[in-house]
């Protein structure tokens, strides 16, 4: 179903899984970082620019990558450490595993897993182990560095379907340090009937949703491709800021994120805790899907 080589990716040590709708490479020089995603033989849909965007020791780079959330504080300095160092990697029929080196400040291992599980989706299994003999209290949080082409829509399948149905969105003015546009009134965002749409125009930008479905997606009617990504939502979990998804819009549209979070839990020594994201790519025609159609591809 599908194959799994370790190579050399623009210059750098890395892992390919490949199967006959999708290609995907894992940086394993540095990270580690998901830094490809296509259909074989297209483009890349994932922004990837190492270098180009630093936060002191700590780099961007882009592709998909694993954080760590803290309650009320989801973009501390401890979120910042740099996580840029060579990883050690497992290779296995459709599968392969990267793990990073043990954090000297925070004492946690991280890594990931991705699994073909069938010919256009893969799992993405985020872990993270405590390796101090202290407790230590967060979350995971899966981000996605996209390339967003030509008129790219963004969305987000909200709700439960019951009588007391709920969706929660959360704007930001700034955050970061400095990020972001300083309004609420955000037009690149939009309700539609039963979901949550992102259209970038270039203004840097952010919500936060609690949405039950747990479904992002993006849309590329110039390449012809859809990209969704599924996390489980725990109703009775402790999310940040209650919300279990996010987008995030770039200046100038030089790229949007796709961000999942898992619930808050406590490890204690050698314990770990796991986050994971289906990813599904597959051709599309030239409308975005509703969200009973982003549903049904994660049934």
């Amino acid at each position: 179903m599908a194959l799994t080589r370790k190579l050399t990716f623009k210059g750098e040590r890395a892992v390919e899984l490949r199967t006959r709708a999708l290609r995907l490479v894992a940086v394993a020089a540095r990270g580690p970082r998901i830094a490809f995603l296509g259909a074989p033989g297209g483009d890349n849909l994932l922004y990837w620019n190492p270098g180009k965007h630093r936060r002191g020791e700590w780099d961007l780079m882009g592709g998909h990558r694993l954080w760590t959330t803290r309650p009320g504080a989801d973009e501390a300095e401890e979120t910042y450490n740099p996580d840029n160092s060579p990883c050690t990697v497992e290779v296995a029929r459709n599968v392969f595993t990267l793990t990073a080196p043990v954090d000297p400040a925070t004492r946690l291992q991280r890594g990931f897993r991705v699994r073909a599980i069938a010919a256009d989706r893969v799992s993405v299994e985020h872990f993270v182990r405590n390796t101090s003999d202290m407790l230590w209290h967060g979350g995971l949080w899966g981000l996605t560095c996209t390339n967003p082409g030509e008129g790219a829509v963004y969305s987000a399948p909200l709700g439960d379907g019951s009588q007391w149905d709920y969706a929660t969105v959360v704007a930001f003015r700034t955050w970061g340090g400095g990020h972001g546009q300083n309004r609420f009134d955000d037009p690149q965002f939009t309700l539609a009937r039963d979901q949550f749409e992102l259209r970038p125009a270039g203004q840097e930008s952010k919500r936060m949703l609690k949405a039950d479905p747990g479904i992002l997606a993006m849309h590329d009617p110039a390449r012809g491709i859809l990209f969704a990504k599924h996390a489980a939502f725990d109703p009775a979990g402790n999310y940040p800021l209650a919300t279990n998804l996010a987008l995030y819009v770039g200046p100038k549209n030089f790229m949007v994120e796709m961000e999942t979070m898992g619930a808050f839990a406590t490890l204690k020594p050698g314990e770990s805790m796991q986050h994971t994201e289906t990813w599904v790519l597959r051709a599309a025609g030239s409308r975005p899907p509703g969200a009973s159609a982003l549903k049904r591809l994660f049934k």
